[in-house]
């Protein structure tokens, strides 16, 4: 049978590891099983049990003291990525190999692993070898997407990590409950937005020409193809959070391999028949 995994992408601060405990707690209620794998070498602390943790392999603050390599914050994560890419045994050992595996990798908030870095996409394809069914889920802060051009932002960073990792990709604002109830009612706009309204109502505030005629360019990429849409989550909505994982579900094919379970043999009168106990595994 096949495993499943998401890749919890987006840029530092986005709430990914906020994500991983909230999906996780919400699986779990719905009887599923799913771990997480730490892929920050920069990560502090989580909430939530692990099953794997990169810093078991490699850590930031220990590149960054190395006297032979002298990396600041950012080469550093990058060389401890790029080691990882290089070492993907560890990972081989951390998960083993079980059946109907449901995993979430935390990854770094690094933007440069989703835009050109090869790392994520090398990542990929090892999860691919080994019989995963990958979904990336690329989060965006909602309180960063309030505005056109920022939102616009979003959508490029969104963007180029479905060019570059070639898989199904969900693109989520994160943080909807600490927006107040205005700004939840302006945001509904950028959900599955219009880019050629978006860009008329803000064509004003442009001076450029050149400027002007490439968001235009960009906005109509975006909206000809229908290629970037969002999906909101709210940590504190049932209904919402369920809405996001059947989409995550759908992209990866969950379910559609699990064994049908027939009904036990029952000799009872149907009036004492347990319906329950009928249906269970023998």
């Amino acid at each position: 049978m096949p495993r499943y995994a998401q890749l919890v992408m987006g840029p530092a601060g986005s709430g990914k590891s906020t994500y991983c405990s909230t999906m996780v707690q919400h699986l779990g209620s719905l009887n599923r099983s799913a771990h997480v794998v730490n892929l920050d070498p920069a990560a502090e602390h989580f909430d939530y049990p692990v099953m794997a943790d990169i810093r078991e392999l490699i850590q930031v603050d220990d590149v960054m003291e190395d006297p032979s390599l002298r990396f600041g914050p950012n080469g550093g994560l990058v060389f401890c990525m790029e080691y990882f890419a290089n070492n993907f045994d560890w990972l081989d050992e951390s998960l083993g190999h079980v059946e109907d595996d449901y995993i979430l990798f935390d990854c770094p908030g690094q933007i440069e692993l989703y835009t050109h870095l090869p790392v994520m996409k090398q990542l990929v394809e090892q999860l691919q070898q080994r019989e995963f069914r990958v979904c990336g889920v690329f989060l965006v802060d909602s309180q960063f997407m309030v505005e056109s051009f920022k939102f616009i932002s979003g959508v490029i960073a969104a963007l180029s990590a479905m060019v570059l990792l070639e898989i199904p990709q969900i693109n989520i604002m994160t943080k909807m409950d600490l927006l107040s109830p205005k700004a939840k009612k302006e945001i509904e706009k950028y959900l599955d937005p219009d880019m050629y309204s978006m860009m008329e109502d803000n064509s004003d505030n442009i001076r450029s020409k050149k400027f002007k005629n490439l968001t235009k360019a960009i906005c109509g990429l975006v909206d000809d193809y229908s290629m970037v849409r969002f999906l909101p989550f709210d940590r504190t909505d049932e209904e919402g959070m369920n809405i996001v994982l059947q989409n995550i579900d759908f992209s990866i094919q969950y379910g559609e391999d699990l064994e049908f379970k027939e009904p036990k043999e029952v000799n009872e009168d149907p009036d004492d028949l347990n319906y329950d106990e009928a249906f269970q595994d023998s």
